[in-house]
Formats: C-alpha cells, structure tokens, sequence
C-alpha cells in the first residue's frame, strides 16, 4: 500500500499540531497548512520530519475558496494523493451579540464553516476514486443543543452548521468507503484559551479537569484507522461531559 498522506488544517499549533506528530510517528505523510505562524509551521515540519515522516507546510488562507483549491493542488502534486483531511482551523471571538460588527461575524463563518464545504469537496474526488477517505470536522460540545450563545453567537451557529455538513458527507460519501466524522471538545488544553479561563470552567466540568491534546489524539487516531470503517457520521463528544 503506498504512503497514505494527510492534510492538516491549522496543523502548526495545539490540536492540528499533535494529530500531524502522531500520523508522522505512524507512518503517514503529513501536509499542513497556515496562515500566519510560519515559525510554528515550520518547526512542526522539523518535528514531522524527525519522526521519519515527510513533512510539508503551506501557506493558505482557506477561508477563500481559490486558496483552498491551490493547497489541495499543491499537496496532491507533491504527493499524487490526500487520503485524510483534518480541519482544526478554527478561530473564535467573544464579543456580545449586539455589539457584533459585519466583519467579525462573517469572519466566523468564512473560518469555520466554508473551508469545511471548500476542502471536502476537492479531496473528495480522490477518495472516491481510491475508494478510502477519512474527512475529520471539528464542532464544539454543545453546538448540537442549539441553545442561546449570546457571546460567541456566529462562531456557535458555524460550529452546528459544520455538523450537518459533516452528516450530510457522511451520507454522500458513505458508498465510496469514506467516513465523514466530527469531533466537538469541550475544554481542552490546547494552547487557545487562557489558563486561567480553563481553571475557572474545572468545577462545571462533571469529570472535573481540563482535556489535552492527547485525548483528542486518541479519538482523531480512531477515526482515521481502518477499525472505525463502520463509524460515519458521528459526533464524538470530547468534554468531560461538559455540555451535554
């Protein structure tokens, strides 16, 4: 079987990051994208590259649709092949609903939605004529209550509209021996938040700690193996029960 080859959203920092090292440590080669932190990107590779993977890193702003089809252009012409895409860009702001500008709330839907529809629909293609893919999405734990978010509200709605998304690719690509799966963390040590607002939240986490990287690690490296072919769809919780 030839090298199976993953692309990594947001791949040069926290979560992006630690799933790029662990398909590097398993064998696979890994491609990631970024948009500003090309020092962060650039060790990331360094790291890929040490653990005897190839590595590669490229500059995009996949909230433009042209954008997104160079970098899945880039990667295939260096590797002939996308057989994982993994979507952990993902930026939030707090700011109360109606103080919210224009700029700020298309933001959250350019960053966390589009690039989702974007990406999956150039690599799927590929998979379909492989017949093996794994797309991995990232929501939020509690995006599928649908409940009153009045201080993230565009990156909440963006966040339950990538969960149709991803349901709807699960059913489209289902036939083609791809799975389509989303993983939603609660609060996860990952480098995005403050310590100290992780602290605060401890107590109203009902398995009471913070989650790592390494808990996200864990699910991503299931869904991306051949033992969750079965597991399409799916909406895999990763909070401590927070949010549910």
């Amino acid at each position: 079987m030839e090298k199976r080859v993953a692309l990594i959203t947001g791949g040069a920092r926290g979560i992006g990051r630690a799933i790029a090292l662990h398909l590097a440590a398993s064998g696979w080669s890994v491609a990631i994208c970024y948009r500003s932190s090309q020092s962060d990107a650039q060790e990331t590779v360094k790291a890929i590259e040490k653990e005897g993977a190839q590595g590669l890193a490229v500059k995009a702003d996949v909230s433009l649709s042209e954008a997104a089809s160079d970098l899945v252009r880039q990667v295939e012409k260096s590797w002939g092949r996308i057989d994982a895409f993994i979507n952990c860009a993902g930026p939030y702001h707090r700011v109360p609903l109606l103080e919210e500008t224009l700029e700020g709330w298309h933001a959250m839907f350019n960053n966390n939605l589009h690039p989702v529809f974007y990406l999956s629909r150039l690599v799927a293609p590929g998979m379909i004529k492989r017949r093996w893919g794994r797309i991995i999405t990232f929501s939020m734990a509690n995006a599928d209550q649908l409940v009153a978010q009045p201080q993230v509200t565009a990156h909440y709605i963006a966040k339950a509209g990538v969960l149709i998304l991803t349901r709807t690719l699960a059913r489209i690509l289902a036939p083609h021996g791809i799975t389509v799966n989303a993983i939603s963390p609660g609060f996860v040590a990952s480098g995005s938040a403050p310590a100290e607002e992780l602290k605060a939240m401890e107590k109203k986490i009902p398995a009471g700690y913070i989650g790592t990287v390494d808990d996200v690690v864990a699910v991503a490296a299931f869904l991306l193996s051949d033992e969750a072919r079965y597991v399409n769809g799916a909406n895999i919780h990763l909070s401590g029960a927070w949010g549910i």
